[in-house]
């Protein structure tokens, strides 16, 4: 799944595997390149005591959930951003990163809700660092926390402080989720449900019933949602467009 893992046979020896990275290897990896460019000291500095030293400018800490049936996963997910879009307000922050927030916190608390198409992407901030949430593929919950200053998370910079980092990035993506699993509240009403789901008569005309959970009328009725339509109005040809993005492949104008 591009910078995701969407399934694999083994799935302890590929958590092994990516378990390897670290410090070490960062640092190998500069020692082996450094010995073939031009560096500005001679080997006389060196040997004084002057050289480089890594930290560490922006470490990433993702996770990736798969859902069996995408439908299931973009039903979740509209819902959770529906009841999650006051998430980036500093209380809400403050428990993510488990740091104290006050009046002097520097930083934009909101929370933002954008993306092209029909991809949407829930986003929020502290500090330096920023949380971004979004579906995959249409198939995955993707969360990717981006650290850009470690002192964010009560971090050194140094090299050999990336595992601390790291887990401080992790521990926020668990705190979100628990967050978000404590405020959920998606369950469907029976009236709503209905409604959407038989056909009824609206000023004398008669509507057709979407079939709730049936893959093409649920895209249909996503790609109606996008407020675009306000505007410009909508045809057949730029529905298909959206119908298409939605469920992942192309679709005919007669369908």
């Amino acid at each position: 799944m591009a910078n995701g893992f969407a399934e694999c046979d083994d799935p302890e020896q590929l958590q092994r595997i990516c378990d390897r990275f670290g410090p070490e290897v960062v640092q190998g990896f500069f020692d082996r390149w450094i010995a073939a460019i031009p560096v500005p000291f001679a080997a006389v500095d060196r040997d004084t005591g002057y050289w480089w030293e890594l930290s560490v400018r922006q470490v990433e800490a993702s996770r990736t959930l798969v859902f069996d049936d995408p439908r299931r996963a973009r039903g979740s997910f509209e819902a959770l951003v529906a009841d999650n879009i006051g998430i980036g307000r500093p209380h809400e922050v403050a428990a993510m990163f488990n740091r104290r927030v006050t009046r002097r916190t520097s930083g934009i608390f909101r929370t933002r809700v954008f993306g092209p198409g029909t991809e949407v992407q829930l986003e929020f901030r502290y500090k330096h660092s920023r949380v971004k949430q979004y579906l995959k593929e249409g198939r995955a919950l993707r969360i990717e926390t981006v650290i850009n200053k470690p002192s964010d998370v009560g971090c050194q910079a140094r090299l050999h402080n990336l595992p601390t980092i790291v887990a401080e990035g992790r521990d926020v993506n668990r705190r979100l989720l628990l967050i978000e699993r404590a405020g959920q509240g998606c369950a469907i009403g029976s009236a709503l449900f209905e409604r959407i789901h038989q056909h009824y008569i609206r000023e004398g005309q008669r509507t057709g019933a979407l079939r709730f959970g049936e893959t093409r009328a649920m895209a249909l009725t996503g790609a109606l949602c996008c407020f675009v339509h306000a505007l410009a109005g909508f045809t057949n040809q730029s529905l298909r467009g959206l119908v298409a993005g939605l469920l992942g492949r192309t679709t005919t104008a007669a369908r």
